[in-house]
């Protein structure tokens, strides 16, 4: 998206902290990730969305790298208002966001970023246990991606029989699928991956193409099994209620307006970083293992299991997760995501 060069300047101005204009309000904006990453180049394409559509008048700074907020913490962070505007990740929250963590095994058969996208939304639609788990938080963008496989350092992967003993970071909804296949799950933040495997501290990561290049994972590791792993939806982009109800009116509808460029924008990044990952991994010689189709069913049939067994496991915090759940098996179709009603 191309920016008129007054508006660029102002950009520029606001991200050096220089005094702004009068009648000119700015958001600070966090996030774990460098500038380079796939995500932070979608989150400046939709900074530059904000800058054009106020003319000028609402300006986003961001703070990259961590600086300013963490993943495991980034929701209560940007509660209390350490950004005002932030990634958000409620996957990796330790508490307070059950309902969020687990929702991400529900995503059988939404294999596209869009579908998954509005899969998410059916559930939070039909289910107000979210927006519990989301109070004092303003959703700006919900984020799918592209269907991961298994990456390891050392041992290559042919079969499922392969992952037994090998310690495998994964996100919450695949920790007991792998328990139950025999490997050794583990849950970390993605942006700790890079450091463990090089140090043999985990033996691989459920991760997407894209990592090759994003995260660089092709330095670390050598081997990828294209097993195809579900992948969930959650909120990603959030600014915090207090800063919110703070803005006026006319720039509240424009960060309403941009809910659906950033989304845009993070499908369109998250797909060329694939292209460039998978490009990436072949050039430095790592070796792909496509799963069989008996295998992929025996997966499909312990995922699909592990789904239904968390259901259950969310009572012990007083969440009945059946409704979400009925919503997102009932809502994907042959012909996409469709939302249905569920079952009280």
């Amino acid at each position: 998206m191309k920016i008129a060069a007054p508006l660029l300047l102002a950009l520029l101005l606001a991200a050096c902290g220089r005094q702004l204009p009068a009648g000119t309000d700015e958001l600070i904006f966090a996030s774990p990730y460098s500038p380079g990453h796939p995500f932070s180049r979608a989150d400046r394409t939709w900074m530059a969305f904000v800058a054009e559509r106020s003319g000028g008048s609402l300006l986003v700074r961001p703070n990259w790298s961590g600086g300013m907020i963490s993943s495991d913490e980034s929701m209560t962070e940007l509660r209390h208002g350490v950004a005002d505007v932030g990634l958000i990740t409620p996957i990796y929250v330790k508490g307070g966001a059950h309902l969020l963590r687990i929702q991400t095994g529900f995503y059988t058969g939404a294999r596209s970023i869009e579908d998954q996208v509005a899969l998410y939304r059916c559930m939070a639609a039909s289910e107000p246990e979210f927006d519990r788990e989301l109070s004092g938080l303003r959703v700006l963008a919900v984020q799918g991606g592209v269907l991961p496989g298994i990456i390891t350092r050392g041992r290559q992967v042919r079969s499922l029989d392969d992952l037994k003993g090998l310690r495998i970071r994964a996100p919450t909804e695949l920790l007991a699928v792998l328990r139950e296949l025999g490997a050794d799950p583990v849950n970390m933040p993605m942006g700790d991956v890079y450091s463990a495997l090089a140090k043999g501290v985990i033996d691989g990561v459920v991760a997407p193409p894209d990592t090759f290049q994003s995260l660089h994972f092709a330095e670390v590791a050598r081997f990828f099994f294209q097993v195809e792993i579900p992948r969930g939806a959650y909120p990603a982009r959030a600014i915090s209620e207090r800063r919110w109800r703070a803005l006026s009116p006319e720039h509240r509808a424009i960060l309403t307006e941009g809910v659906a460029v950033w989304e845009a924008a993070l499908a369109e990044e998250n797909r060329k970083a694939v292209d460039v990952g998978n490009r990436i991994a072949h050039k430095e010689g790592m070796v792909f293992s496509r799963i069989s189709a008996a295998d992929q069913a025996r997966f499909d049939a312990v995922y699909t299991r592990g789904a239904e067994n968390s259901v259950g496991n969310l009572q012990r915090y007083g969440i009945d997760g059946r409704r979400a759940y009925q919503v997102a098996r009932s809502s994907i179709t042959p012909g996409g995501v469709r939302c249905a009603k569920g079952k009280s």
